[in-house]
């Protein structure tokens, strides 16, 4: 009986608010899809890409027998592997931007089923989904942090369970989005930690780290390394979407 008064209860809210598109005021069948032109040109990040750190290849050639991207070449990571939804462009950006600043919290169920679907082998040997955590004074303005509304939505897909408060930002760090590679890991460097009270939960296990947008992966190193020195026994990462290298086109 619950699960029918929760199927009318959805049935009824769509006649009274019918369901558009993700990034567009058309008309879609269900909540959190795309319509045929939007979805057309949206996109998707699969094979080819990089096995590090996923970002997009044009094609197979790239990556050569390693599948490895330029910088990824030249300084692995400190994960494993990563995985992306969507190449961060101007379609993705019309989804994940008013989920991150727009107070759209209901958009990370939208955007964990296409996460679900690019991550399933990290999901698959993943013991723990832990999400890139907001400076409490970010949380406070925002209201959510989306990284722990995606975990959350993942977990529930999944089954694998979510730790949502394994990590902390020790210090504020400044808008990441104008500054180069260096910069940013300099400004992430000893910014993240594992909560002490969090080390136990997390030691020996599988880690998957959880964000809405990859860019240099700054951040993700610095999460990872918080991850490894507190005992994890391997970190994977999982984004909605992932910049792409212009160098690769």
């Amino acid at each position: 009986m619950p699960g029918l008064a929760l199927r009318l209860a959805g049935a009824a809210l769509d006649v009274l608010l019918p369901p558009v598109c993700l990034t567009c005021d058309r008309p879609v069948d269900a909540p959190g899809r795309f319509c045929a032109p939007c979805f057309a040109c949206t996109g998707f990040v699969s094979e080819p890409c990089c096995r590090a750190c996923g970002t997009p290849f044009t094609h197979a050639g790239q990556g050569g027998a390693a599948r490895l991207c330029p910088d990824c070449a030249a300084r692995p990571p400190p994960w494993e592997s990563a995985r992306a939804a969507l190449r961060y462009d101007a379609q993705a950006a019309r989804v994940v931007l008013p989920f991150k600043y727009a107070d759209r919290p209901e958009l990370a169920a939208a955007l964990a089923p296409l996460m679900a679907r690019a991550g399933a082998a990290l999901l698959a040997r993943a013991g723990i989904l832990v999400p890139v955590p907001l400076h409490r004074r970010r949380l406070f303005t925002r209201r959510y942090n989306q990284a722990a509304l995606l975990a959350g939505a993942l977990a529930r897909r999944s089954g694998v369970p979510s730790l949502p408060d394994a990590l902390c930002r020790l210090r504020a760090t400044a808008p990441l989005g104008h500054l180069g590679a260096a910069a940013r890991a300099e400004m992430v460097r000893g910014a993240i930690a594992v909560r002490p009270e969090r080390v136990a939960a997390l030691a020996g296990r599988r880690v998957l780290l959880i964000d809405d947008v990859m860019t240099s992966g700054a951040t993700a190193a610095a999460c990872t390394e918080a991850l490894l020195g507190a005992g994890a026994a391997a970190v994977d990462v999982l984004v909605a979407a992932r910049v792409p290298d212009r160098r690769l086109g």
